[in-house]
């Protein structure tokens, strides 16, 4: 796409504020997101009740043949947020679109915002997508002084296909305070906001927490330009939750019921997230052309309470993925025919996430890894998911994934773990966005995981600000010519850190 084209569409930048004649606090923002074949989700917010009005075109052809879609009327009950779900779109085009929104009974009409995003390709063609997570975490924010979000340019500069967002996509239990000291004495200086100044619990709080990360002008930039596929993990509400999460003696909170927490943080991921929507269902398939079909999971909605995660037999305490999305994972992986298979998991397999104790004082975890040996607790799901896989002959299976805020690459082997009915596969690890960064994190030898590379601060360091640089995403890209899928880990100026081939495995 030319530049030149784009803009002289409608004569707009991608980002402008307000209405015609009126002043708003936000700026209007557009996203997109689950591109499929024939068919993309435009998402948009105004500031007011308004109908919102698409209009699309591809790359090359005459402004003449722009197509009109009206969408719903946003109103507050979906905070202003509308997503128009285009169809009939051409495979392997660059789709050019332009949202306004028109007051109902008067003539006023919203500045016209633009974005673009690209379709699957109909056959063997090069396919490129990004992965990350953890956004605007522990308390650092947007920091003007440093450019803002920096590590979403580096990302909108290599021009992907789409980006997985593996969750955490906001802190709604972490403030951003005006200022932070650091360790050295310098001060951190955030862009802050009413709803970010304290823990989310009501529902426009929740919805804040979206606006905040959209004021940043490389988010909203980047939002424009690459479409995006979204699921959740836990900051998304609060750390580490599940259905046994106590928040009887956190002074933070006035809300004490976290299935109302859940239900209202819920609804403002589903509002916000460029996603189409099937009910409260996270969940889904993204198939994007014949080499690729991404996976999102959803480790969260449908686990037991945390705990010691030592059981042998599996039941509601060691429930993790759940029955349904576990069969629904299974049924739809072997039955897909794309070469690649991603699954696009919001917490690592194999590295230990510990939360805390029992009333017991044993261990309790955060995901299903939980010390070396053979699997128990809900490592029982994944390993009845990786049998079933293997006795299938699934080839082809790629997980990325973020949540522990520093990068790596796994290589899971059957030879050298202690379950061993499972094919090999790669684990890719890359956050954060803009968040505080720890690890590295312990392995856990069930399924044979192996370090192959690693990037986290030096020992005795953690939580260090987006300054430090200690922040990355992954690249991975498909040729269409050798079918060959190339995961390179980056840091947040783009530049590679490290970088694997797989060859394709043919049944």
């Amino acid at each position: 796409m030319q530049r030149r084209e784009f803009l002289g569409w409608a004569g707009a930048p991608a980002v402008l504020r307000g209405w015609s004649g009126t002043a708003q606090d936000e700026p209007l923002v557009v996203q997109s997101g689950d591109v499929v074949p024939g068919r993309g989700i435009v998402w948009a917010r105004a500031g007011r009740e308004a109908r919102m009005v698409v209009r699309w075109r591809t790359t090359g052809r005459p402004v003449s043949e722009t197509r009109k879609v009206r969408g719903p009327l946003v109103t507050a009950e979906t905070g202003f947020t509308g997503r128009v779900d285009l169809s009939g779109l051409p495979a392997g085009q660059r789709i050019l679109f332009e949202v306004q929104f028109e007051t109902p009974g008067s003539k006023a009409v919203s500045r016209p915002v633009q974005g673009h995003f690209l379709t699957p390709p109909a056959g063997p063609a090069d396919v490129r997508l990004l992965w990350s997570g953890d956004m605007a975490g522990q308390g650092w924010g947007i920091n003007p002084d440093l450019g803002g979000i920096r590590i979403f340019e580096a990302m909108r500069k290599l021009e992907p296909h789409f980006f997985v967002h593996n969750g955490d996509t906001i802190y709604a239990d972490n403030p951003v305070l005006p200022e932070v000291k650091l360790a050295d004495g310098r001060i951190w200086k955030n862009i802050t906001t009413e709803a970010k100044s304290k823990v989310a619990e009501t529902l426009d709080e929740f919805r804040g927490c979206y606006r905040y990360n959209l004021l940043d002008e490389n988010v909203r930039r980047f939002s424009a330009e690459v479409a995006q596929v979204w699921q959740w993990d836990d900051h998304e509400v609060i750390n580490n939750w599940s259905p046994g999460l106590d928040l009887s003696g956190d002074r933070r909170y006035q809300v004490k019921d976290i299935r109302l927490l859940v239900d209202r943080a819920r609804q403002a991921f589903l509002e916000y997230a460029p996603m189409r929507l099937k009910g409260p269902r996270i969940y889904r398939r993204i198939p994007y052309g014949p080499l690729l079909d991404v996976f999102v999971i959803d480790m969260r909605s449908y686990r037991g309470p945390n705990n010691w995660n030592r059981q042998q037999t599996e039941s509601a305490e060691t429930a993790y993925l759940g029955a349904r999305q576990l069969d629904w994972l299974k049924r739809e992986v072997k039955a897909s025919r794309a070469v690649w298979k991603i699954i696009a998991s919001d917490m690592p397999l194999g590295l230990i996430v510990p939360d805390g104790k029992d009333e017991q004082g044993r261990p309790k975890y955060e995901n299903s890894a939980n010390g070396d040996g053979p699997p128990l607790g809900r490592e029982l799901e994944i390993a009845g998911l990786l049998k079933d896989w293997k006795q299938s002959d699934v080839r082809n299976t790629v997980w990325l994934t973020a949540d522990v805020h520093y990068t790596a690459a796994h290589s899971y082997d059957p030879t050298k773990a202690q379950f061993t009915e499972f094919a090999p596969f790669w684990e890719f690890v890359s956050g954060p966005l803009n968040a505080g960064t720890f690890g590295p994190g312990r392995l856990d030898n069930t399924f044979g995981p192996q370090v192959v590379f690693q990037k986290a601060p030096p020992p005795g360091r953690f939580n260090l600000p987006p300054a430090e640089g200690y922040q990355f995403f992954g690249d991975v890209r498909i040729s269409g010519k050798s079918r060959e899928l190339t995961v390179t880990l980056r840091d947040l100026t783009g530049a590679a850190l490290y970088s694997k081939t797989l060859s394709t495995e043919k049944s």
